[in-house]
């Protein structure tokens, strides 16, 4: 077993508006203004034109989740687009790997995902795939940023070739049934009794119908969204409600997704909470045997458990970690051959079927595992005891704590001592928030707490 670290985001990397997942703000504040969006679409349209050296590009796909500023934010981004000549699909409230598909099954040049994920609804984001159905990558990103800036008057079409926009009413059947051909020989997962958490997001629809297609026994919660309730009390941060259903209906399993269903965790039977490294775990493990996992092990980041490590390693296989982002993820499973990874948030990636984190088809996956297993979800699933993990967020103002000399000098003497135990200690900002992640692990439980509460306290007087 070889851990390998791939770390490619940099500072000097870092994009002036886009983060690990897109563009992210609180709605109708700079950057998430409608003004924004209108020029976000303009410029990725005149990128994307300019790489296939002028030539006519046809379709875009929006989708959303349901936050209020949702409307705003599609209306936005459909004139753009259709101000450079693109006719524009709209297909509503659906999951962030819904559009990455649909993208790729209509043949358009571009998809669009307007949702800040796990947020509250104040926030919201913009997401980019390419014609694949893979994020874009950050080259392109950066072209993009570089023409937001600038005057695009010269790039807009004639007014006889401006693009039309028009709704797809199919939308979520088609993305239903990809996810019920995820399941070998289209198999019924009878028998299983499931909690869904929607988070009152993206997937409130069609996570309990493919789940109820698939004949599961399935209650929903988290299924009435009203414009400012995604995230709020429900969802894959917040699994408190989930953990109490499970258990007062003697529920099999819980399913927790998040605001736009890209990111996914579990719960078993006893109410127990299971996080993307134990069902990566898993799902690795069931790979092997069924002789379907590629690249000789999986690809996870750097926050993902020391215990995933050395289950990994004791099976003999690979545990690769890359910067913390999905697509880091799946940059490296396309370039090294590997078909599982995923992030110990939930973001789990299974090549085969998909070509972004995908909560319903995952847990489709785990579901059809547990089923065949004939054990409990407590038993099947609890692949590894983790090692003692603690992280906490500082919430910031202003220049990055980690920008100051003194903080970086406490960071590297808190590393040394943790280390000197045996321990990991990762101290990053959230590409998505104005946050400072500290996280620390160790088989002492009490000096990960340690380093991880001084420190902490060190960056927040800071």
């Amino acid at each position: 077993m070889t851990d390998k670290n791939i770390n490619k985001n940099t500072n000097k990397n870092r994009k002036k508006y886009f983060g690990t997942d897109g563009i992210r703000g609180t709605a109708n504040a700079f950057p998430m203004r409608a003004d924004m969006a209108l020029k976000v679409a303009m410029a990725t349209a005149c990128v994307l034109r300019h790489a296939r050296n002028g030539k006519h590009m046809d379709r875009v796909v929006i989708g959303k989740d349901t936050r209020l500023s949702g409307y705003m934010l599609e209306q936005a981004l459909a004139s753009g687009f259709v101000s450079m000549g693109m006719d524009v699909v709209l297909v509503g409230p659906l999951p962030t790997p819904a559009i990455a598909k649909l993208t790729r099954s209509l043949r358009a040049d571009v998809g669009v995902m307007i949702s800040a994920s796990h947020n509250p609804y104040q926030d919201n984001g913009i997401k980019l795939f390419g014609a694949d159905g893979y994020k874009l990558d950050d080259d392109i990103e950066r072209q993009i940023e570089a023409k937001i800036d600038q005057d695009l008057s010269d790039e807009l079409v004639a007014p006889e070739d401006i693009g039309k926009a028009s709704r797809l009413d199919d939308a979520p059947g088609r993305y239903i049934e990809g996810l019920k051909r995820s399941i070998p020989q289209r198999g019924s997962l009878e028998g299983l009794k499931v909690v869904v958490d929607c988070a009152n997001g993206a997937a409130y629809k069609v996570a309990p119908q493919v789940l109820w297609e698939m004949e599961v026994d399935v209650t929903t919660i988290g299924n009435a969204p009203n414009g400012r309730n995604i995230n709020d009390g429900y969802g894959a941060t917040a699994t408190g409600k989930l953990q109490e259903a499970v258990v007062d209906q003697g529920a099999d399993m819980g399913i927790a997704l998040d605001g736009d269903a890209d990111r996914l965790i579990m719960v078993d039977e006893k109410g127990n909470k299971i996080d993307g490294d134990q069902l990566m775990g898993a799902l690795a493990l069931s790979m092997k045997e069924q002789g379907t996992l590629e690249g000789g092990g999986l690809v996870a980041t750097v926050m993902s458990n020391l215990g995933l490590e050395r289950l990994m390693q004791a099976n003999g296989l690979d545990l690769v970690r890359t910067d913390v982002g999905d697509r880091y993820v799946v940059e490296h499973m396309r370039g090294a051959g590997y078909n599982l990874g995923g992030e110990q948030s939930g973001h789990l990636i299974l090549a085969e079927h998909a070509t972004t984190g995908d909560g319903i088809l995952a847990a489709l996956q785990v579901l059809n595992i547990v089923k065949n297993s004939g054990k409990p979800a407590s038993e099947t699933l609890h692949v590894f005891d983790s090692v003692p993990q603690l992280l906490q967020n500082v919430r910031y103002e202003g220049q990055s704590p980690l920008e100051l000399d003194s903080v970086q000098a406490k960071i590297r003497q808190a590393q040394a001592h943790l280390e000197g135990t045996g321990g990991r200690l990762l101290v990053r900002a959230s590409g998505t928030e104005p946050l400072i992640r500290v996280m620390a692990e160790g088989d002492d439980e009490g000096v990960v707490k340690e380093t991880v509460n001084d420190l902490c306290s060190v960056i927040e007087k800071a």
